[in-house]
């Protein structure tokens, strides 16, 4: 019998839709930290460690409350997903120390092209003209944000594009992870572990948050999490190629809490970067939609 819950569209969106309101969130709590808005400015390990440990906390705390059973996991998978992600995301909280949110986050969405790019070595997936050309359309807006000319290049715009990298290699674990596990059990097992490595990872660096660190830090680990369970249960309930458009709301997200939080106005080049960016993205999520249907036919008896 599927556990899977009905499809509802309409619901789904709105569910993706929230859960990039959590994610611009906590990108502007680790900007916060790692600057000196809210006292000495946190190493982004020690911002890291915050993330995956309150995640940690408010997702136990979901299990304990629906008296969730966990069953055997595959380590092989979970540890190889998570090591991805706890690099990916402190390469993406210390890049927002230094360069604006619009700017990270529009890197971040190249996380889905490495994606692609790896799943060609590791899962022997084939690419067709138009992964290639999706995937050349955002590169081709990565560039433009990289600003490569010696006036304007922005160091700090690489470990955004090293995380967004990172982060694609993740999506070949949560490939392999899908459908062998229950979503809650992965982000259980996900959250655990990450706290266990930002645990070791963080001790040469560690000091005692400020007050308003130690709320910042629970806040961004309970929006993470409140992310998570947003993004699983609103891709539980459509297709994949109908819920990834909604995910670039972060981007505007992102940009208003930077201006509201921050003061920071998108320049031109950013703009015009993150259009070129998402318009790659959104090539790339509407040929898997049209992909997905045939390949699902092809394996029909």
């Amino acid at each position: 019998m599927s556990v899977s819950p009905p499809p509802n569209p309409p619901f789904a969106a709105a569910l993706i839709t929230l859960a990039t309101v959590f994610i611009a969130a906590t990108t502007l709590l680790a900007k916060a930290l790692g600057t000196e808005a809210l006292g000495p400015a946190l190493h982004p390990l020690q911002i890291s460690h915050g993330r995956f440990l309150f995640a940690f906390v408010a997702i136990s705390t979901a299990v304990a409350i629906l008296r969730f059973k966990l069953q055997r996991p595959e380590w092989r998978l979970h540890i190889g997903r998570t090591s991805c992600g706890w690099l990916g995301i402190t390469l993406m909280f210390a890049s927002v120390a230094y360069i604006p949110l619009a700017d990270a986050t529009a890197i971040a969405f190249l996380n889905p092209v490495f994606g692609m790019l790896l799943a060609i070595p590791l899962l022997g997936e084939q690419v067709g003209r138009w992964r290639w050309g999706a995937a050349g359309i955002a590169l081709i807006g990565a560039m433009i944000l990289l600003r490569p000319t010696p006036d304007s290049f922005q160091p700090a715009a690489l470990l955004a594009l090293a995380a967004a990298a990172i982060m694609g290699l993740e999506l070949i674990f949560i490939k392999k992870l899908a459908g062998r596990e229950r979503p809650l059990q992965v982000l259980w097992f996900n959250n655990a572990l990450g706290m266990m490595i930002a645990t070791v990872a963080v001790l040469p660096v560690w000091h005692m948050p400020t007050a308003l660190q130690w709320g910042a830090l629970a806040a961004l680990g309970t929006l993470m999490a409140c992310a998570q369970a947003c993004f699983v249960n609103g891709m539980a309930r459509a297709d994949a190629s109908f819920v990834a458009p909604f995910s670039y709301a972060t981007l505007i997200f992102a940009t208003l809490y930077d201006f509201f939080g921050f003061g920071v106005i998108p320049d031109w080049i950013t703009l015009f970067g993150a259009a070129v960016i998402l318009s790659g993205a959104a090539i790339l999520a509407w040929r898997e939609g049209r992909q997905r249907p045939k390949q699902q036919a092809a394996i029909k008896p």
